[in-house]
């Protein structure tokens, strides 16, 4: 699924995912949010506990070798070890583990780079024979 935030969204990537990680784990799912840096991590980490007023999302940033507690996983460079349902994906790149995931979500925001990287990410996923949606967000 490709979430493509519009020009007049408040949200950047960051936050929107907050929002989708809420909705997610809300299903009963488990979810990985793979970040391009360890920084990025932890601005998700950081945005997760204070996105929104009242919310409570379990989580942690991944450590690799750890046995995950929490049903929402934050890592950056590493294949997390944990059976999670849904990728959410904040890198410019498809990351190798894709795969395992039964979903995967792509945030892209108008920014001419994440644009030309989502492009690129959508391509990968269809030329290889991946069902794909498109949400306006």
């Amino acid at each position: 699924d490709f979430y493509i935030l519009s020009d007049q969204s408040t949200q950047n990537g960051e936050q929107f995912s907050c929002r989708l990680a809420e909705k997610i784990y809300k299903i009963g799912n488990r979810l990985y949010i793979h970040t391009a840096t360890q920084a990025d991590a932890s601005r998700v980490d950081d945005l997760l506990w204070t996105y929104r007023d009242g919310s409570f999302l379990p989580h942690e940033i991944y450590q690799e070798g750890q046995t995950p507690g929490a049903p929402i996983m934050i890592g950056s460079h590493q294949e997390p070890i944990s059976e999670a349902d849904v990728l959410i994906n904040l890198a410019p790149a498809v990351p190798l583990f894709f795969s395992r995931f039964e979903r995967v979500a792509e945030i892209i925001s108008q920014q001419t780079e994440e644009k030309t990287s989502g492009r690129e990410r959508y391509r990968f996923y269809r030329d290889r024979g991946y069902a794909l949606k498109t949400h306006n967000i």
